[in-house]
């Protein structure tokens, strides 16, 4: 991945509002590869203290996908159609940080997978998705 694209889609990231609000922030770039992390804020937690699983996946969703895109051609892009996690350990504290990779690019459908991990590195869910790819318009 070239320099220009990793910082693109670092700025892309750290522009969208729902990034910021989650408070999700890119860790580690490579081509086909990215790593999201975020430090667990009370806004994340379920009536149980425990972080929501729709924080997880949605942290699992975001690496996969931001994934895919590291290793998409210009012009392309990338929509969730189907995603599916394995909720494996709960957590309540601290940084969680998910490890998405595109395992298939197709013409128009893609597959990638995703482990969340807490800062202990224990694994507290594997997702996978499948994502619809096609060109961007305009």
């Amino acid at each position: 991945m070239s320099q220009e694209r990793l910082e693109e889609l670092r700025a892309l990231v750290a522009d969208a509002p729902f990034y910021r609000w989650s408070g999700m922030q890119i860790l580690d770039v490579e081509d086909g590869s990215v790593t999201v992390a975020l430090d667990l804020a009370e806004h994340h937690l379920n009536l149980q203290g425990l972080a929501h699983g729709g924080i997880i996946a949605t942290l699992a969703d975001a690496a996969m996908g931001l994934g895919l895109r590291s290793a998409l051609e210009s012009g392309r892009r990338h929509v969730s159609v189907e995603i599916g996690v394995h909720y494996l350990r709960p957590v309540t504290r601290g940084r969680v940080r998910a490890v998405g990779h595109a395992v298939r690019i197709g013409r128009e459908i893609a597959y990638a997978q995703a482990d969340v991990l807490d800062a202990n590195d224990r694994l507290l869910a594997r997702a996978d998705g499948t994502y619809s790819v096609t060109r961007t318009k305009g």
